[in-house]
């Protein structure tokens, strides 16, 4: 496997315990987010290195930087329909132009100046955003928030071929995972090695809801 893994509790001491961060494993080139499908979307993807087949260019597609809130969403992988979990690595460039985009799912008065100027933004934009509570690993809230990103129209056309780097079924490590989860056996649970992603840009980091130090 081509995660880089650490051990959770080691990992969870040293996470931020609140406020809205990104919390994904990147390097200078590119960042990882995580998707599950059913087998015929997934496997196809993880053998071609692109979404095509059974994958739907016309319905929005949300991806998600932080391993866990994609375990909770997706049951471990054992949620019907969500048996395939991917690890797409992705040009940060192109992730960089995802958040640049991205407009609240929501109307958001601290960033918006009406209700009508957010729909405005909505219209003009192919990324939702959205900030969900984060969960441990048996799915309890956390008081950190966990971001995910929809993409429509042009930006899920150049997602599903033109940002990818590399896709990997990570449905073995998973399964293993699950096993742990199951058991609360959390000294022997591994997680991918996950750290802050730095916004740069004030201006989108605003916009965001990041929370800075």
């Amino acid at each position: 496997m081509k995660l880089n893994t650490k051990p959770y509790l080691e990992q969870k001491a040293n996470w931020v315990q609140n406020g809205r961060v990104i919390l994904a494993q990147y390097d200078t080139e590119s960042i990882i987010v995580y998707q599950a499908y059913r087998p015929s979307i997934g496997h196809f993807a993880a053998s071609k290195g692109y979404f095509g087949g059974d994958f739907k260019l016309s319905r929005m597609t949300w991806i998600k930087p932080n391993f866990l809130w994609m375990m909770y969403r997706s049951g471990w992988g054992a949620k019907e329909g969500q048996e395939v979990v991917l690890a797409i690595r992705l040009k940060r460039s192109a992730f960089d132009y995802i958040l640049a985009a991205a407009v609240h799912s929501t109307y958001t008065p601290e960033i918006y100046d009406s209700k009508e100027s957010w729909q405005k933004a909505v219209a003009k934009s192919d990324v939702r955003l959205q900030w969900d509570p984060d969960r441990s690993p048996g799915g309890g809230k956390l008081q950190r928030r966990a971001i995910q990103l929809g993409l429509r129209g042009d930006a899920i056309k150049k997602y599903a071929q033109e940002w990818i780097v590399d896709i990997e079924d990570i449905s073995e490590f998973v399964a293993e995972q699950r096993q742990h989860v199951i058991t609360q056996n959390y000294d022997a649970l591994l997680t991918p090695t996950e750290h802050i992603y730095e916004v740069k840009d004030r201006e989108i980091a605003r916009k965001l809801q990041l929370t800075t130090n």
